[in-house]
């Protein structure tokens, strides 16, 4: 994978286009949060009904806050999990567009850890983190396993050879302490929320 071809990904997502791009858990569908026609496409390319929401990726604490709220309690425990494979709810920012969260309160907040995935989200700003599979099929771990629906769809495709973890994140709600769904990084959410 050169730099240029990440590069070439992120200037697609900033018009308005979308990308699989690898993470450290599965390979997700990226279009960038703030372009809706980019955010709709997603729901389109996936199948996906429209009153499920779509996570957001970030690659920085400072680009987390741009998208959510964070309660000044809950960053130290933000900073023990993240970066890493798991999704944390939090309020969201007025600003981000209902598209993405299907008109909830609320945004599921990704920060991975993959050096690729990293660097994509480093050059467009926060964009989707929603698995790249057709709704209801399994999420794939390589490129090898992307349906061909998914290939013919999407702008751009990213290789960062097999995902680390080959299982979505762990979701869990920061507000309430509570997990939504166990998946990689369970055991770190375990240490750190007792």
């Amino acid at each position: 994978m050169t730099t240029r071809s990440v590069a070439w990904a992120a200037k697609i997502l900033l018009e308005g286009g979308t990308a699989v791009y690898p993470t450290e858990t599965v390979y997700g569908i990226g279009a960038s949060v703030f372009i809706p026609k980019a955010v709709n496409r997603v729901f389109e390319i996936k199948g996906r009904p429209r009153n499920a929401p779509l996570s957001v990726a970030v690659a920085s604490f400072e680009m987390m806050e741009a998208v959510a709220s964070i309660r000044e309690e809950d960053l130290p425990i933000l900073r023990k999990i993240l970066p890493g494979p798991v999704t944390v709810l939090l309020d969201r920012r007025p600003d981000l567009p209902d598209a993405v969260t299907a008109g909830s309160a609320h945004v599921g907040i990704r920060y991975p850890d993959h050096p690729v995935a990293l660097e994509l989200i480093g050059l467009a700003g926060p964009i989707t983190s929603t698995s790249a599979n057709l709704s209801g099929r399994p999420p794939p771990a390589s490129l090898e396993e992307l349906d061909p629906e998914i290939v013919r769809a999407v702008d751009v495709i990213l290789d960062g050879g097999r995902s680390q973890y080959s299982t979505p994140s762990t979701l869990i709600d920061l507000r309430s302490g509570r997990v939504i769904r166990e998946g990689a990084g369970m055991e770190r959410v375990r240490e750190v929320l007792g």
